[in-house]
């Protein structure tokens, strides 16, 4: 991917949803286009209007982390798009380290953590690598969910099950909560390897299958948060009410490990567990 024209499209979209009263400004006449001019956001962020304009165009490689921050000030940007910003205005010295993720990350999952993903019998985890490829889960997320091993190892990618596959929208009973977080979660990792192309390609067979792939992703939100909650519909067990973690190992950033869990004591987590306790019984 272009990471200018990233940085570009991502400026314009935050500039565009604030208007003058937001940040304290005084409306001068009508406006060609929704949102703060750039002369303002210039003004905001006290840089000059050219210096502004040139990062606008992702020309990012000169300019300090001083004005980066002044700008993320001036645009009201959450911590998540601050983090967002300085991955594509510094991603020119990311290239060959794109290039060496690619060779080194590989897929491979120690044996360790399997141990660890069939200790829990009644909680549904599963760990993610890079793009958000389907590494390894337990039991108790193929109850709660569904057999991933049924979906063929490189087309068993979060995005593609979540925008690609019909079951997920009978999964979620909030389709577009999971769906925009899913969207997040790509474009932060578009920000950490601007020049992934497997990443790439990954976005634009999105981008080709689904309208509301490509609704969400002109929106330019980025992941928030690693931790929340969902309801998932479970075709026998009914609703259950889940919150979720997500664990980063220490020494391999690029997996992650989602872990879920109902409430002690509600009904949801009874329902988990009587369905693991179904599938230790058949097996």
């Amino acid at each position: 991917m272009d990471p200018s024209a990233a940085l570009r499209d991502f400026l314009v979209s935050r500039r565009a949803r604030l208007r003058p009263e937001d940040v304290g400004l005084a409306e001068q006449g009508p406006r060609r286009v929704a949102g703060l001019r750039r002369e303002e956001v210039a003004a905001l962020a006290a840089v000059s209007l050219d210096h502004y304009i040139r990062l606008e165009r992702g020309q990012a490689s000169r300019v300090s982390d001083t004005v980066l921050q002044a700008v993320a000030s001036a645009l009201r940007l959450t911590s998540g798009e601050r983090r967002y910003l300085f991955a594509l205005a510094r991603s020119g010295a990311a290239r060959g380290a794109d290039a060496k993720v690619d060779a080194d990350a590989g897929t491979g999952v120690r044996p360790s953590v399997q141990s660890i993903l069939d200790s829990l019998a009644d909680t549904p985890a599963y760990l993610v690598g890079r793009n958000g490829l389907l590494l390894a889960w337990n039991r108790p997320a193929v109850e709660v969910f569904l057999d991933f091993a049924e979906i063929p190892a490189p087309r068993r990618l979060i995005g593609r099950l979540v925008f690609g596959d019909p079951r997920s929208r009978l999964l979620y009973a909030d389709w577009e909560a999971k769906a925009r977080e899913v969207v997040g979660f790509l474009r932060t990792q578009v920000g950490n390897r601007p020049h992934d192309p497997a990443l790439a390609a990954h976005i634009r067979e999105l981008l080709s299958i689904s309208a509301d792939f490509r609704r969400l992703w002109s929106a330019q939100d980025v992941l928030e948060r690693a931790h929340g909650s969902c309801c998932i519909l479970h075709p026998t067990a009914g609703p259950l009410m889940l919150n979720y973690e997500t664990l980063q190992p220490f020494d391999t950033p690029e997996k992650l490990l989602v872990v879920y869990a109902a409430e002690p004591g509600s009904a949801s987590a009874a329902a988990v567990r009587e369905l693991c306790a179904r599938t230790r019984v058949d097996q």
